[in-house]
């Protein structure tokens, strides 16, 4: 009698009672389980999190560390673009105050050459006495404004320079000559008269004719055309010992009237240009007087005359690296345009707060890195672990029904062989000693099945189990010859209860009842291709015991044998009862070991 019992997952058993795999079905351990009736419930922001995470367990990570240096980049971008343009604005309003400072010492010199053009205008002749009050009452500081003092130069034509050196050098017996000489096609003459203060380097400037110069001459015809005062554009210094360093000068022109009735309808036709009231400045000091008074700071400072070049540059406070960034202030020095250039070369990579930003951000993002890949790993573990209880809960099912179905089949057999057993004792003893030997032969097959986790049994395992005792006194007698075959449980079973009659019967009364008796077993793999399933040929051979008779009874062991055994093999048996020995020839199915490695499979599964 045979029971089918089905399991939605793993193998299960056929009606025959061959185990029949089943496909293998991918677990999702968030969906819910297939025995439950209840409706799967939405998923929830967390399922979609862990789904997400398991998906792509290394994208996610690295997403994350990602989002958060780029993040930390921008914080960082911000952070120095805050800087630079903070460091822009103190530029710009250094460079402010710089041009501020310079505006003030070229206003104040220009005021005193103001003052001193309306002095010396007021005048018909300008002395020594009155050039000396004059430069007393302006109590000059040319350290404070950068400026190296302030002259007069009388305008003289070309023929007059005799009279003016004998006038001029009745007063000041050192007075030089007038230099570069003047030629028969010079026209007027602009000669240094006096200089205050009065060095020994500002007297070199003595006797210097300002209209040899063509820069000097350019300021101080603007200055006559303008009536202002005019800066001239970059030159050298007469008392310069060098000669190389940068110097500009400030001219003032002063007009006098040729009738003192002209000096109300100021008539410009009317004016005399009798000179100029100058003042030179070194464009060193100039520069360096007015960053003193904008305050010392890590920025470089350019001077240029007009246009930002090389040469138009007048004086240059350098940094030591190249310049990253630089601001231009336009200044203006009497009606002059110059270009103020303040420059700046950060030695620092990074602010230290930007040095802050991406440390913090590069570890958080680090760490929250880290934590999704810890987060990914456990997502795995969880499935992992829902997996395998959910195949230990379908092995376990499968593992039931089979334990019911094996009890079943093995009660099914006991009442056979107990109702055989019965019809055909002779006695009580009888009767109790063929059942007790019938039920060892299953319990001694059971343990052997046990040992191998009810998978494949050699089917020389089978025999041995079976033949032990009579081995153990008759090892000689019985001869075991074939390869190496497996058997299914219920084959296993039914093929030992097989062997254990044979082994009763030559006991009793074949081969193995008698001295010089001996029991041969072969087997051999079928040869049939055409077969579904392969089967092994059991040949069970008795010589050298008792004729056999050839009128007998019908014993239990036949009945067990040709109708039992043939129906749980699903072959026949063939039995023949030959004088020289019985012959028994069985074919016992060889199923696939996969069919029945259900451990094992589901074993390396959780490994891999």
């Amino acid at each position: 009698m045979r029971y089918l019992f089905g399991s939605a997952t793993g193998p299960s058993l056929t009606r025959s009672g061959t185990w029949a795999p089943q496909e293998p079905r991918n677990i999702d351990p968030l969906a819910p389980h297939p025995d439950s009736d209840a409706p799967a419930p939405p998923p929830d922001s967390s399922g979609r999190a862990r789904r997400w995470l398991v998906l792509y367990p290394r994208a996610i990570p690295l997403l994350i560390f990602l989002a958060l240096a780029a993040i930390t980049a921008l914080s960082v971008f911000s952070i120095e673009s805050n800087a630079r343009a903070r460091e822009r604005a103190q530029m710009r309003e250094y460079a402010q105050g710089v041009a501020a400072a310079l505006d003030r010492s070229g206003s104040g010199f220009t005021s005193y050459l103001r003052a001193g053009a309306a002095l010396f205008a007021s005048v018909e002749e300008v002395s020594p006495d009155t050039f000396d009050s004059f430069v007393r009452a302006l109590k000059l500081n040319t350290e404070y404004s950068g400026a190296e003092g302030i002259g007069w130069i009388p305008v003289l034509e070309a023929r007059d320079l005799p009279a003016f050196l004998a006038r001029t050098r009745a007063s000041q017996p050192a007075y030089p000559d007038i230099y570069p000489a003047p030629t028969s096609a010079t026209g007027r003459v602009a000669p240094v008269a006096m200089f205050a203060p009065a060095t020994a380097l500002n007297r070199r400037a003595l006797g210097y004719d300002m209209y040899s110069d063509a820069a000097r001459a350019a300021a101080m015809a603007e200055a006559e055309l303008t009536l202002r005062p005019a800066a001239s554009g970059r030159i050298v210094l007469v008392q310069e010992t060098s000669g190389t360093a940068p110097a500009f000068a400030i001219y003032m022109p002063v007009f006098r009237m040729e009738r003192p009735e002209d000096m109300a309808a100021a008539d410009p036709a009317a004016r005399q240009l009798a000179g100029f009231v100058y003042t030179p400045f070194r464009a060193r000091e100039f520069l360096d007087s007015a960053i003193d008074r904008a305050g010392q700071n890590r920025f470089g400072v350019r001077l240029y005359d007009g246009e930002v070049s090389t040469g138009h540059l007048l004086v240059a406070h350098s940094i030591a690296e190249a310049a990253r960034d630089t601001v231009e202030q336009q200044v203006t020095i009497a009606d002059r345009k110059l270009m103020l250039v303040v420059e700046h070369a950060d030695h620092q990579v990074l602010s230290p707060l930007s040095m802050v930003t991406l440390a913090f951000g590069l570890a958080l993002a680090s760490l929250l890195m880290l934590l999704a890949r810890l987060l990914t790993q456990q997502a795995f573990e969880d499935q992992a672990r829902l997996a395998f209880f959910e195949e230990q809960h379908s092995i376990r099912n499968s593992l039931t029904r089979e334990l019911n179905h094996r009890v079943k089949n093995t009660l099914a057999n006991v009442l056979s062989i107990l109702s055989l057993t019965r019809r055909r004792a002779s006695g009580l003893d009888d009767f109790a000693d063929s059942l007790e030997g019938r039920i060892r032969a299953l319990s001694a097959t059971h343990d052997l099945l046990t040992v191998t986790d009810w998978g494949t049994t050699p089917i020389r395992a089978v025999i041995e189990a079976e033949l032990q005792h009579f081995r153990s006194v008759l090892d000689d007698a019985i001869l075991l010859e074939g390869p190496e075959l497996e058997l299914a449980p219920n084959d296993a079973l039914s093929f030992g209860l097989a062997v254990h009659e044979l082994a009763t019967n030559a006991a009793k009364y074949g081969a193995l009842s008698a001295p010089g008796g001996k029991v041969t077993i072969r087997w051999q793999r079928g040869e049939e291709p055409s077969a579904e399933t392969e089967w092994a040929e059991v040949e069970w051979q008795e010589t050298g015991g008792p004729p056999v008779a050839g009128e007998r009874r019908r014993g239990f062991g036949t009945e067990l044998i040709e109708k039992v055994v043939a129906h749980e093999l699903r072959t026949p048996v063939t039995l023949d009862f030959a004088p020289t020995g019985v012959r028994c020839v069985l074919r016992v199915p060889v199923r696939r070991p996969a069919d029945f490695r259900i451990r094992e499979r589901e074993a390396d599964r959780r490994v891999q």
